[in-house]
């Protein structure tokens, strides 16, 4: 279930790049997907998306609670929790749930990541109340016992072994984090340190539950075949009976200290064939940067490594023909500050340092020379057709609404993003390289085969 969730524009930029002429005229007159906005009495938010191409529903609760907001010596409780929702409440029995969904041919699941947990399911509209009184039963009925937690307490600690411990890759970026942070949470695994996970009991387990699934603390984001005034009519049965729960004090955080160096981190291991390397900077996010700098952020990801037609793709891949991979990513969606990333891997005889050097003048090209106004206009054009495309498919418009709302956004943000793409200069894509992009203050992971002992 733990899941990492990323940019959801990602695979979508090179569908919409492929797209020409009538295609995507037809595309940009598509119907508006609005979406309504409303508060329940009880403090919980609800966002509805009317979709009527196909009579299904996408229903999505988004926690404002990830492992970022864990208290100390409590690394991986909010992934745990998200494991301990689908046990049994005083009003249904173990598995009820699942069953409930599957009998009706939909599908749930549900994921944790740094500033979120977020539990969804795709059913028939008229399973939506449902689901809605099943969610709303959760949320404050569950029954928690010792032989529940230690159950589920292994199934995490497996969980970390198989996808963490067991991958050469995401041990590395587990280092890698805990390097590029220094102060911030984000420095902590979601899933959790294993010392930290194996005391995780109960009394933890209780405290987090009371703490913070509460209504007040919940956003609702519902997207398909239904109408806005009938989905609030049913959030009013069913999540309106949830009472209140206790304010919660703002989300403050450790604040991230300057960072003037330059760090390495190397990981050697038998398992792996072909090296990589990736370097980070810490960057503004969304909720925090200055007007108009994340936007210029994502499209200094987009010119620089956002796809095939990028900068690294075309000179590293196609040109010099030394890379198999070479790319550029902007996790824009955080609540507090977050990372700017390259990343490359050889070809053929090539040499991972050959490769990095490569990525770092590229990046060297836009500091001083900044981008062209065409490869500008061409990237806000993908940027802003992959929002459209993302409409395409209801649970990712869903997680586009929740994410951003989880992490002190607002339906309005979405709506204008836009607009605020397409107002972002030359000038302003390369000044953020060049305010950001320092390679004196950025953090470098190395994942190596044995054997090699250069990169």
């Amino acid at each position: 279930m733990l899941m990492i969730l990323q940019a959801l524009r990602i695979g979508l930029l090179a569908t919409a790049a492929a797209l020409a002429g009538p295609a995507l005229a037809a595309l940009e007159s598509a119907p508006d997907f609005s979406a309504a906005n409303f508060l329940l009495d009880n403090g919980m938010e609800v966002v509805v998306i009317p979709d009527h191409r196909a009579p299904i529903v996408t229903h999505m609760v988004w926690y404002k609670i990830g492992s970022a907001d864990e208290p100390p010596g409590k690394s991986g409780i909010a992934h745990f929790f998200e494991h301990l929702m689908f046990k049994a409440t005083a009003n249904h029995a173990a598995g009820e749930f699942d069953r409930a969904v599957s009998e009706i041919g939909g599908s749930n699941n549900a994921f944790t990541s740094y500033d979120y947990t977020a539990f969804h399911e795709t059913v028939p509209p008229s399973a939506l109340e449902q689901m809605m009184g099943f969610e709303a039963d959760r949320m404050r009925n569950l029954i928690l016992t010792d032989d529940v937690i230690k159950t589920e307490r292994d199934v995490i600690l497996e969980e970390r072994r198989s996808r963490i411990d067991s991958n050469p890759q995401a041990v590395l970026d587990e280092e890698v984090d805990a390097t590029l942070w220094q102060n911030q949470p984000y420095r902590i695994p979601v899933i959790g340190w294993i010392q930290e996970m194996e005391q995780l009991n109960r009394t933890d387990a209780e405290a987090f539950y009371d703490s913070y699934y509460r209504p007040n603390n919940a956003v609702l984001v519902v997207a398909g075949d239904v109408d806005p005034d009938a989905v609030k009519a049913m959030a009013e049965r069913t999540y309106g009976k949830v009472a209140r729960g206790p304010d919660l004090r703002p989300r403050i955080r450790p604040v991230e200290p300057q960072q003037n160096t330059k760090r390495t981190v190397t990981l050697t291991d038998a398992r792996v064939s072909v090296p990589s390397f990736s370097t980070q900077w810490v960057v503004p996010s969304y909720h925090t940067a200055k007007p108009g700098e994340a936007e210029a952020l994502d499209l200094l990801a987009e010119i620089l490594g956002g796809g095939n037609r990028s900068r690294l793709y075309q000179q590293l891949v196609v040109k010099q023909g030394i890379a198999s991979e070479a790319s550029a990513f902007f996790q824009s969606t955080m609540l507090d500050a977050t990372n700017f990333t390259v990343y490359g891997s050889p070809r053929g005889d090539a040499k991972l340092a050959d490769v990095e050097a490569a990525v770092d003048a590229e990046i060297g090209r836009i500091v001083k020379d900044g981008v062209t106004e065409n490869e500008l206009e061409r990237a806000k054009t993908r940027y802003v057709r992959s929002m459209i495309f993302l409409r395409d498919k209801q649970d990712d418009m869903a997680s586009m609404y929740g994410s951003t709302l989880a992490t002190g956004g607002n339906v309005k943000d979405i709506e204008e993003r836009p607009d605020r793409i397409r107002k972002v200069t030359a000038e302003e894509v390369k000044a953020a390289a060049a305010r950001y992009l320092a390679l004196d203050r950025s953090t470098t992971g190395y994942l190596l085969p044995q054997q090699q002992v250069e990169q």
